[in-house]
């Protein structure tokens, strides 16, 4: 089955075509569609596919409960996500390479739904055949990078060498970007990172202070201040990015500043619970009727 690759969706900030292929965004501003027309979908849904990882990295905020989500439900809610409106689906985990239908999912996205798809991974298990066989089904795939040598190496507990390696293969076939979380560990080493993505040919740079969840400390008020102070001043390559959770005081355009809360993103746990954002520790389980149903009770609630 042949999908166009171009998707339009309405909604308050106007109409959005998008192209996965190319990642290119229009948004046509002038003109407010009626409310009856917008999209009834995030524009953006992350889908943690399993809590399985093979790291244990000390700021992950995951859960460590062994579950997965069922191959079938995860077909039919990209289908609903498509036909009402959401542009793309973020893949991730736990370590997403560990989910076992995960060629066949991002095959089934490219294949039958409009919908652009990226995967957040620390890379590592991405081999040739790997990536051969995800090639022509992703869109977008964000490499963890938090910190560069023995910093990284001291959180993450492999080799950052090993990871440039990955990252040079995984640039000769996909888009990718570098999502890095900032606490007081890893802001030392920003700069390094930032060249490093550079010469790699990353897309983009997404920083992520730490959150505090859990036994998580988050990141300080100091780190987060200077955090700010270096993004004023950066006049790097790469185009930085910043987690929702932190974007205000941050110098970042937000061309959807009229799509707020669920119309913008939601979240999918690995047990299949639809959430606001991947930090909160409650949601809807989505049950037979389906993911819109538990949007559905969920925007009720705020209502």
């Amino acid at each position: 089955m042949v999908i166009s690759k171009l998707k339009i969706r309405m909604g308050p900030a106007g109409i959005l075509f998008f192209n996965r292929r190319t990642g290119i965004n229009i948004l046509v501003d002038e003109f407010t569609p009626p409310p009856k027309l917008w999209s009834a979908a995030p524009r953006q849904v992350s889908i943690a596919l399993t809590n399985a990882c093979d790291l244990v990295c000390p700021y992950c905020y995951a859960s460590k409960n062994s579950v997965m989500l069922d191959f079938e439900s995860l077909k039919h809610w990209l289908i609903e996500l498509d036909l009402n409106g959401c542009v793309g689906v973020g893949f991730g985990g736990g370590e997403p390479t560990l989910y076992p239908y995960l060629v066949e999912i991002c095959s089934f996205a490219a294949n039958e739904t409009r919908l652009a798809v990226t995967m957040t991974t620390h890379a590592h298990r991405l081999n040739k055949q790997f990536l051969d066989d995800l090639a022509g089904n992703l869109n977008f795939v964000r490499i963890s990078m938090d910190g560069v040598g023995s910093t990284y190496e001291s959180t993450r507990n492999r080799s950052f060498d090993e990871l440039i390696k990955h990252i040079v293969d995984i640039g000769k076939i996909f888009r990718f970007g570098i999502n890095y979380v900032v606490n007081s560990k890893t802001f030392c080493d920003l700069e390094s990172a930032i060249c490093v993505a550079d010469d790699l040919g990353a897309s983009e740079f997404l920083l992520l202070p730490e959150i505090s969840v859990n036994d998580v400390s988050g990141i300080s008020s100091e780190t987060l201040d200077a955090l700010r102070i270096w993004v004023s001043r950066y006049q790097g390559n790469v185009p930085l990015s910043i987690s929702e959770s932190h974007k205000e005081g941050f110098p970042f355009c937000d061309p959807f500043k009229t799509e707020k809360e669920l119309s913008a993103f939601a979240h999918i746990d690995a047990s299949g619970t639809l959430k606001r954002t991947s930090f909160d520790l409650n949601g809807i389980q989505i049950q037979e009727d389906g993911i819109m149903a538990a949007l559905k009770i969920m925007n009720s609630e705020v209502a």
